[in-house]
C-alpha cells in the first residue's frame, strides 16, 4: 500500500532508470528525469520528467528518450566517431544524423521492444515539427530525412505515419544520388568504422565531397609510407615487439569474441540481459586487479565531493508535489497570511519596475549634420547667422536579453513567516519582471526526508561505508520555469505553506544545479539570487563525515560561481551573515526586510550596467 504523499509514478521512474543502465551497459550511469532538454552531461542522462499524472505522453517521451540515449552510449564510440567527422557544417550535421539512426536502428534489430518506444518518440517529434502538412522536400530538413530512410531500410519496417511522410519528401533525390551505396548497409550497423566509411561515402554522393576534409585512412597510410622509407631506425624495434605482437595476439580475445553480436543480442531475454548488466566487468590482464571505471564526479567544483548515492534525488514540479485543489487553497492561505504586507512589497515592486524601464529611455546625440533640428541651439544661429543649423539624433539604449533566477532555501528554520515573505516577494518579484520584459525563475532546495531518508537506509544495510559523503535525498522544486508565464504558476508558490515539506538544505548542490540550468540559458545577462537563513545542515551527512564537509563544498561551488563569471551572483542572508560566502551579500536581520533587500540588490546591478553603458557611450561620442 502506497502513502499519500508517495509519488505514483516513482515505480515506474525506479523501473526505466534500471533497464535503461541494463540497456545502455553503465551500471553506474545516474538517471534524472527534469524539464530541461533531454540529453546527456558526464555520466548523467536527462530523461523528460514525469508527473503524478503519467499521462501517456510523458510515459512514451520518457520511454523513447530512454531507449534512444541507451542505444546511443551502448553502440557509438566517441573516438571512432570524431576520427571520421566531416569538417563543413551541412556535412557534418548529415554525419551526426546518420549515427544516431545507425545506433537506434542496431538496437531495435537486437532488441525489438526499443523499436515501438523510439518511433513513438520520432512521431511525437516528427508532428510537433509539422511533418505531417510536408509537402516537398523543402519543408524537411536533408539530415533528418537521411536519417529516417536508414532507419527503414535497416529495420525493414515501416515508420509511423508523419515520419513516412517526412522521408518520402527526400526519398527519390536520395535512391538517385546514391546508387548502390545503401546496397549493403544493414551488414555494418555493428561495425561503426564500417559505418562511418559508409557515411563518408554517402555525403559524397550526396554533393558535400567538399566538406568532408582529410580522409584519417589516407593520412595513416602516408605515415606508414614515412616509416618504411627508413626500415633501418624500426627494423630492430620491429623484431623486439613482433613475438609480443603474436603473444597478444593469442592470449587476448577480439573485441567481437568479448561483445555478444546484435544476433545473440535478440535472442536474449529481459531477465537474462539484466543478469548479463551484473556480472560483466572489465577484465584485466593476469597478475593484475580489475579494471574499475573511475568514480562519477558529482560536483564540477570539487571533483573530491563524494555522495553516497542518487538514486532516491529528486528534481521536480511543484505541481506534482500537491494536488491542484490543495494548491490553490494553500495559495489563498499564503495570500491571506500577508495580506498586511503586500502594500509595502508591491510599492517596492513598483520602485523596480521604475529602475528597470528607465534604462529602456532613449537618448540623443548632439551636434549632428542631419536629424531633428535642435531647437534649443537656435540663438547662436540667430546671432551669428553664418553658424550651421545644429540638428540631433534620438537613439535606442541598449538593454541586454536578461535572466533573474530565485533560489530559495526551502530548510526547516524558513518555517513560518520566514517563508511566508520569501514566497510572496518571489511572486511579486515574478510579476514586476514579467511586465519589464525580465524573464524570472524560481527554485526551491531542501531534501525529501529528515535524517538521511531511503540514502541512509541504504548505507545501514550495506555496511556502513567510511566517510560516505551526502547522504540524503535531495529535493529540487521548480516553482516556476523561466519561460513559464507568471499566471499559470501563481498557485504554485503556495506550496511552501505545506506542511511537512521544509526540512534540511544542502545548499552547495542546490547552488551548482541553479547554476547548470543559467548557463545554458539563451540569455546575455544571467543574475542568480540565493536566498538562505542559515549554513548547510544535514544530521546524517555531518554525523558521518568532517564537521565542515558541506559547508567546504558551497564555498567551493561559490568560488567556482564566482571565477566563471557566466552568471552574477548575488545573496541575502535572513539573520545569518552570507557575506563570509559570497563576494555580494547582504544581511537582513528580520524577514520582513527581504522584499527592500530584493529590490536595492536587484535594482544597484541595473543601475551600475546603466551607468557603465552611459560611459562606453560617452566615450565613443568624444
Amino acid at each position: 500500500m502506497t502513502k499519500p504523499n508517495d509519488n505514483p509514478a516513482d515505480p515506474f521512474k525506479k523501473a526505466l532508470t534500471e533497464a535503461t543502465k541494463a540497456m545502455a551497459n553503465e551500471p553506474e550511469l545516474n538517471v534524472a528525469y527534469s524539464v530541461d532538454p533531454p540529453g546527456m552531461s558526464a555520466d548523467t542522462m536527462r530523461l523528460p520528467q514525469v508527473t503524478r499524472r503519467m499521462t501517456k505522453q510523458e510515459v512514451l517521451a520518457a520511454r523513447g528518450t530512454a531507449d534512444a540515449l541507451a542505444l546511443k552510449l551502448r553502440f557509438h564510440n566517441e573516438a571512432t566517431h570524431q576520427r571520421y567527422c566531416p569538417t563543413g557544417d551541412s556535412a557534418r550535421s548529415i554525419y551526426e544524423s546518420l549515427e544516431t539512426a545507425r545506433c537506434e536502428a542496431a538496437g531495435a534489430r537486437a532488441m525489438p521492444g526499443t523499436r515501438g518506444n523510439i518511433n513513438a518518440l520520432l512521431e511525437a517529434e516528427a508532428q510537433k515539427l509539422g511533418y505531417d502538412q510536408a509537402q516537398s522536400f523543402k519543408d524537411v530538413p536533408m539530415p533528418t530525412a537521411l536519417g529516417y530512410y536508414l532507419r527503414h531500410l535497416a529495420t525493414g519496417q515501416d515508420l509511423p505515419p508523419t515520419v513516412t511522410n517526412a522521408m518520402d519528401q527526400w526519398r527519390t533525390q536520395i535512391e538517385e544520388r546514391s546508387g548502390d551505396t545503401f546496397a549493403n548497409v544493414d551488414e555494418i550497423l555493428t561495425d561503426q568504422v564500417e559505418f562511418s566509411k559508409f557515411a563518408r561515402q554517402l555525403i559524397s554522393d550526396l554533393g558535400f565531397g567538399d566538406e568532408l576534409g582529410e580522409d584519417p585512412d589516407e593520412a595513416d597510410q602516408d605515415q606508414e609510407d614515412e616509416a618504411e622509407e627508413d626500415p633501418d631506425d624500426n627494423q630492430e624495434q620491429d623484431q623486439d615487439s613482433g613475438d609480443d605482437q603474436e603473444q597478444d595476439d593469442d592470449s587476448e580475445p577480439s573485441q567481437d569474441d568479448q561483445q555478444p553480436s546484435a544476433e545473440q543480442m535478440a535472442q536474449l531475454s529481459a531477465e537474462e540481459m539484466e543478469a548479463m548488466e551484473d556480472t560483466e566487468e572489465m577484465e584485466a590482464p593476469d597478475g593484475m586487479p580489475p579494471l574499475d571505471p573511475p568514480p562519477p564526479a558529482h560536483s564540477d567544483a570539487d571533483p573530491d565531493y563524494k555522495v553516497f548515492t542518487t538514486d532516491f534525488d529528486e528534481e521536480v514540479l511543484a505541481e506534482e508535489l500537491a494536488e491542484p485543489a490543495e494548491l490553490e487553497r494553500l495559495r489563498a492561505y499564503l495570500d491571506q497570511q500577508l495580506e498586511p504586507l503586500k502594500g509595502a512589497v508591491s510599492r517596492l515592486a513598483n520602485k523596480l519596475q521604475r529602475r528597470l524601464q528607465a534604462q529602456q529611455n532613449r537618448s540623443w546625440q548632439f551636434d549632428m549634420e542631419e536629424g531633428i533640428l535642435d531647437a534649443g541651439r537656435l540663438a547662436r544661429v540667430v546671432s551669428n547667422p553664418t553658424t550651421p543649423l545644429s540638428f540631433k539624433v534620438e537613439n535606442d539604449t541598449k538593454f541586454k536579453d536578461t535572466i533573474v533566477t530565485l533560489l530559495l532555501d526551502n530548510s526547516g528554520s524558513m518555517r513560518g513567516r520566514p517563508i511566508s515573505i520569501a514566497a510572496i516577494c518571489a511572486d511579486v518579484l515574478a510579476r514586476t519582471l514579467e511586465r519589464c520584459q525580465v524573464k524570472c525563475e524560481i527554485l526551491g532546495f531542501t531534501t525529501r526526508a529528515w535524517k538521511g531518508g531511503q540514502s541512509r537506509e541504504r548505507w545501514l544495510t550495506e555496511g556502513r561505508e567510511q566517510s560516505p559523503g551526502r547522504m540524503n535525498d535531495l529535493r529540487h522544486v521548480i516553482y516556476k520555469g523561466a519561460d513559464a508565464p507568471w499566471r499559470r504558476t501563481r498557485p504554485n508558490l503556495g506550496l511552501m505553506m505545506k506542511e511537512g515539506l521544509l526540512k534540511e538544505n544542502i545548499d552547495g548542490e542546490a547552488l551548482e544545479w541553479a547554476h547548470r540550468r543559467m548557463v545554458n540559458r539563451p540569455e546575455q545577462r544571467r543574475i542568480l539570487m540565493v536566498i538562505s537563513d542559515g549554513a548547510p545542515v544535514d544530521d546524517s551527512t555531518l554525523s558521518v563525515n568532517s564537521a565542515n564537509y558541506l559547508e567546504k563544498h558551497l564555498r567551493d561551488v561559490i568560488e567556482m560561481v564566482e571565477k566563471r563569471r557566466q552568471v552574477e551572483l548575488i545573496a541575502i542572508g535572513i539573520g545569518h551573515d552570507v557575506t563570509r560566502y559570497y563576494q555580494r551579500a547582504v544581511t537582513i536581520t528580520d524577514a520582513e526586510q527581504l522584499a527592500g533587500a530584493i529590490t536595492e540588490q536587484l535594482a544597484s546591478l541595473f543601475d551600475n550596467d546603466q551607468r557603465s553603458a552611459t560611459r562606453t557611450q560617452q566615450k565613443r561620442s568624444a
